[in-house]
């Protein structure tokens, strides 16, 4: 199987958001302005940055994101760039609506998977969470891409929203032909977090229902012959808690050149690189990776400071359980 992004212990992945600008408005977007910019970075600096990561990490996979980076005109070039530099595989990340005809610019022997985004088994569900049309040009883009010979990844966000509709998405994987499947917990981060009537529909969901689902679910998915990946999220108090910060190499990169190594920390001015003249610098303390060591009994610093809805303490104040690093996933092959 074509590799693509690895959520393991010493694996390496550079997330390239080369814009923040999209077509669509979903409710629970992550990107906020104020910290990663607005701006459309140009080829020229694309490249250079492309150059900065592939220097660091001799076998990284790539992604390929937004916003929508299908909106970006130059984005085949940064495929060849990519693949000139000997990035271990390239994804790209999209809505669905792969603008400027980029199934016709690339090969499937460049991409190693176009990852769509669905968030409901069909539109009813979906499309009030990602937008009008969605369900179906996401689709129709899965279809535009399987018939050209690209392997398909998708990724579902579970929220209070949606939880009750992923037993129904295996059929639905197995009739687009999806290879992978990414299962993902709902962050607690973008614009929309600020909205309290926003954040309580879009809640992350209680231990019992996750566990109750998700591993049933991606087990199902997996009889279909899909590779599944998913989060734990909820450890036990006996299991042992790894940090991706300190055990693998994630860097999420955006226009402004800020370069977070956890995503939880991206609404707040946490990241612990930056690049200026297109080198790439230390960032100011205290940062992120001064969190990273700490060890709580709640499993992850990140996800106590900044979004401890999930936590559950008995009558003494101890955790009931611990929340395992949103980075380091399990995966079900076929």
């Amino acid at each position: 199987m074509q590799k693509t992004v690895a959520f393991t212990r010493r694996s390496a992945n550079v997330f390239f958001h080369i814009l923040t600008r999209c077509n669509l408005h979903c409710r629970h977007c992550y990107i906020n302005p104020e910290q990663h910019g607005s701006h459309t970075l140009d080829i020229e600096t694309i490249e250079r940055w492309l150059t900065i990561f592939a220097r660091r990490h001799a076998a990284a996979n790539l992604i390929v994101l937004g916003g929508e980076p299908t909106l970006h005109p130059e984005l085949s070039r940064v495929v060849k760039r990519a693949r000139e530099l000997a990035y271990l595989s390239v994804t790209i990340d999209t809505n669905g609506y792969l603008f400027h005809d980029i199934l016709d610019k690339v090969t499937p022997q460049e991409v190693d998977y176009f990852s769509f985004s669905l968030d409901g088994p069909r539109a009813a569900v979906n499309d009030p969470l990602r937008g009008s049309g969605s369900f179906d040009a996401c689709t129709r883009g899965i279809a535009a891409a399987k018939a050209r010979g690209f392997a398909v990844s998708l990724i579902y966000t579970v929220s209070q929203a949606n939880i009750d509709h992923l037993p129904a998405m295996p059929p639905l994987l197995d009739r687009l032909g999806v290879d992978r499947f990414f299962i993902q917990v709902i962050g607690m981060r973008g614009q929309w977090a600020e909205d309290a009537v926003c954040r309580e529909s879009l809640a992350q969901v209680d231990r019992a229902t996750w566990l109750a689902t998700i591993p049933e679910v991606a087990a199902a998915a997996a009889r279909r012959g899909i590779t599944v990946t998913y989060p734990k999220v909820f450890l036990d108090p006996q299991e042992t808690f790894e940090c991706a910060g300190l055990v693998a190499d994630n860097y999420f990169i955006f226009p402004n050149g800020r370069v977070y190594r956890c995503p939880l920390c991206e609404d707040y001015p946490l990241h612990s690189l930056q690049i200026r003249d297109d080198r790439l610098m230390d960032a100011a303390r205290v940062n992120e990776a001064d969190l990273f060591p700490l060890d709580i009994p709640e499993g992850c610093v990140m996800n106590r400071i900044i979004q401890p809805r999930n936590l559950a303490a008995d009558d003494d104040g101890r955790p009931g359980h611990r929340i395992a690093c949103c980075l380091l996933k399990e995966e079900i092959a076929p």
